[in-house]
């Protein structure tokens, strides 16, 4: 980022490949509640495990009546996160652009409510984080595949950056790319178990992020698949 050091807390970077000499010193540093990444970022490790029981059936219910789907990019290619929305508003994309939609455009019909338990941790979220009323009108929930990948972007579509985005991990494990404002600023390699909870908004809200290919690792609950909700202030 320029003009601002990324933060890596010593617990995020105890999981990560590269430690330092004085990092080695240390075995399985604990977690902490709350592990900043930068001045509005965080990491909240396991926040979304109480939530885990209520969460599962909701998207279960989410995908029954908006299934998942490979979005095509403005340029022509087939992303490798399958996708479907629910909330007032969905992201959606194609050749004509990046934007969001109070429809489905495959059934026409509204998206699915965002379910309350979705909604109840989005906002414990982010009051965690220090964003106390965040009101979410849209909730992306991505299905990711071993090898499948998100490249580094901005979360840009929203009318609203005055909010955060809110990034919930079940399934697999993966790893989160977390940059500055600019595509080729440093990034901040942070691994991401099931139930991990990331936060940024204010002066991060715009970082440039992303997520590394897939490792297939079944997880117990979800087998061979990350889901990954993605909380925003779109309209």
């Amino acid at each position: 980022m320029q003009g601002a050091c990324l933060q890596a807390p010593r617990a995020v970077l105890a999981r990560m490949g590269g430690m330092t000499t004085t990092l080695a010193l240390f075995d399985d540093p604990p977690r902490q509640e709350r592990e900043p990444l930068g001045p509005g970022a965080f990491v909240l490790p396991g926040f979304a495990l109480p939530f885990v029981d209520e969460l599962l059936p909701a998207i279960r219910a989410v995908e029954a009546r908006a299934p998942f789907r490979h979005l095509v990019t403005p340029g022509g290619f087939t992303m490798s996160v399958a996708l479907t929305n629910c909330g007032a508003l969905g992201w959606t994309s194609d050749r004509r652009g990046y934007r969001y939609s109070p429809f489905d455009p495959d059934s026409g019909l509204p998206w699915p409510a965002m379910p309350e338990p979705l909604a109840l941790l989005a906002r414990e979220a982010a009051a965690k984080a220090g964003f106390d009323g965040f009101a979410p009108d849209a909730c992306l929930v991505n299905r990711y595949a071993p090898g499948a990948r998100l490249s580094l972007h901005q979360d840009k579509d929203e009318h609203d950056y005055g909010a955060p985005i809110v990034s919930v991990s079940l399934g697999m494990p993966a790893v989160f790319l977390f940059g500055g404002l600019a595509r080729g600023d440093k990034t901040v390699r942070v691994p991401l178990v099931h139930g991990d909870v990331v936060v940024w908004g204010g002066e991060d809200r715009l970082r440039y992020h992303g997520v590394l290919p897939l490792k297939e690792a079944p997880h117990p609950l979800l087998g061979a698949q990350r889901i990954n909700l993605t909380f925003r202030k779109a309209g």
